[in-house]
């Protein structure tokens, strides 16, 4: 047993020192151990909070919290071969759905673990519960099975992976020590690498809509935490600074967004979602060896949507998930209408343009409130999900819209009222113009951080 006293641990670092790996580790041991109390992880975490960590500690304290768990055990076969992705989290931000299988398609072993969201939509989980029979929890031999015969699966955080992330994360939520940078890697990367991964790219969101940055600058900052943290670990990375403004693709919502995936499995997405599935992809496999640069792999991502088989590659890993094959093969059919699997509210409200003109922007937020307030998401993780409700918008920023024309339809059960349809109204933002004409798509890609080098970069070509 270590000699460290948690007390005087806490003072050091109220002081304003670092802590060694040794300090952090006993810490964390004795946090899982639950034979420190309450207010001593507080304090600690509090400390943290105003004092920072820098990069070498962000990268014990994950180090800690992935040591309390199992890590999960691949063929020695697969090394170099196994990838993930993760966001920080938007509106309508269905990526990992397309992205997991096109990636399989494509060599890679994706192991995703993803979570439920706490907020105004669902997360990726309550998203693909949307799918009659889609069982989330699989084990980790099952992990592997899906793995070895599918080449991905998108499951849920076990009891085993990362059990100080579970604690510490509760008392962070009731002690205002959330919005730390370090304390927020150390729990995204935690799990994460728990994963045993090679690479990882990073989604790292910014904008009004943003969860954890509203800014380029906030956003930076946080994605070479990110990035630094990844590093120390071992595992390569890119982190992409996207937009976060207005909604991702045309659906906010569970059940809407999986038929969105769908569609752009089959190479019918809106062009916003198709760049990001496909600059996601392409980092990820540059930096897995599997091209010879981001391009390129983001042209092979973008043929496995379009010649069908990352929507084959999707059907068998519902397929391994539990979804029967009927279902499977009905949701997955091109031309086919998911509805007839997935759920969607039975009444509809279609919001119209006031004027004509260019759609100059959709407010994301305003877009997953009034999602919230029909049942999309969750406030606390006991609350129910509606997975049949959400928005289908018939337009994007950029296009031109005459008077009249339908720019939103909301799904719902007969609770959208006159403030829901009040803040979409506002929501919307309509510039007349001379010219009826819509501008191109613009990329939602801000910077990219690899190799800690910033750049510009999008390999999006508007259609």
């Amino acid at each position: 047993m270590s000699s460290f006293r948690i007390e005087e641990l806490i003072a050091l670092k109220r002081d304003g020192f670092d802590l060694t790996a040794e300090q952090i580790k006993h810490f964390v041991e004795r946090v899982v151990a639950k034979d420190i109390g309450d207010s001593q992880i507080g304090a600690m975490l509090m400390a943290m909070f105003l004092r920072g960590l820098n990069s070498e500690e962000t990268v014990h304290l994950t180090r800690a919290m992935i040591d309390t768990g199992e890590l999960l055990k691949w063929p020695e076969e697969w090394k170099g071969s196994i990838g993930d992705k993760h966001s920080t989290g938007g509106v309508g931000d269905k990526v990992s759905l397309p992205l997991a299988p096109a990636l399989a398609v494509c060599g890679v072993k994706v192991p995703m673990i993803s979570g439920r969201g706490l907020g105004h939509t669902g997360g990726t989980l309550d998203k693909l519960e949307s799918i009659p029979g889609y069982r989330f929890g699989l084990s980790p031999v099952e992990m592997k099975k899906s793995l070895t015969d599918v080449g991905c699966c998108i499951a849920g955080q076990t009891d085993t992976l990362a059990p100080a992330d579970r604690v510490l994360y509760s008392l962070r939520d009731i002690t205002g020590t959330v919005a730390s940078n370090p304390l927020i890697a150390s729990s995204i990367m935690s799990k994460k690498a728990s994963e045993n991964l090679d690479a990882l790219v990073l989604d790292v969101k910014c904008g009004r809509a943003a969860f954890t940055a509203k800014t380029p600058e906030l956003a930076r900052i946080f994605a070479v935490t990110l990035y630094k943290t990844c590093a120390g670990l071992g595992i390569k990375c890119a982190a992409l600074i996207t937009n976060m403004d207005h909604p991702i693709g045309l659906t906010v919502g569970n059940s809407v967004e999986v038929a969105e995936s769908v569609r752009c499995l089959n190479g019918q997405g809106p062009e916003d979602l198709q760049e990001l599935v496909c600059a996601q992809g392409g980092h990820l496999l540059k930096a897995l060896n599997k091209v010879d640069s981001a391009e390129e792999g983001f042209n092979k991502i973008k043929t496995s949507l379009h010649n069908g088989t990352a929507l084959r590659k999707f059907q068998e890993m519902l397929s391994a998930h539990g979804v029967s094959p009927d279902t499977a093969n009905a949701l997955c059919t091109p031309g086919a209408d998911p509805y007839v699997v997935l759920p969607l509210a039975p009444q509809k409200t279609e919001l119209r343009a006031n004027k004509p003109g260019i759609v100059r922007d959709i407010n994301a937020m305003a877009c997953a409130s009034v999602c919230g307030r029909l049942g999309a998401g969750r406030q606390k993780s006991t609350d129910a999900v509606d997975h049949s409700v959400g928005l289908i918008l018939h337009v994007r920023v950029g296009q031109y819209v005459h008077k009249g024309d339908v720019w939103v339809c909301v799904h719902h059960k007969g609770n959208l009222d006159k403030e829901g349809i009040e803040c979409l109204e506002k929501a919307i933002m309509i510039v007349e113009s001379e010219k009826t004409e819509s501008l191109p798509v613009e990329s939602r890609i801000i910077e990219v951080i690899d190799s800690l080098s910033v750049r510009k970069s999008s390999l999006f070509t508007s259609q």
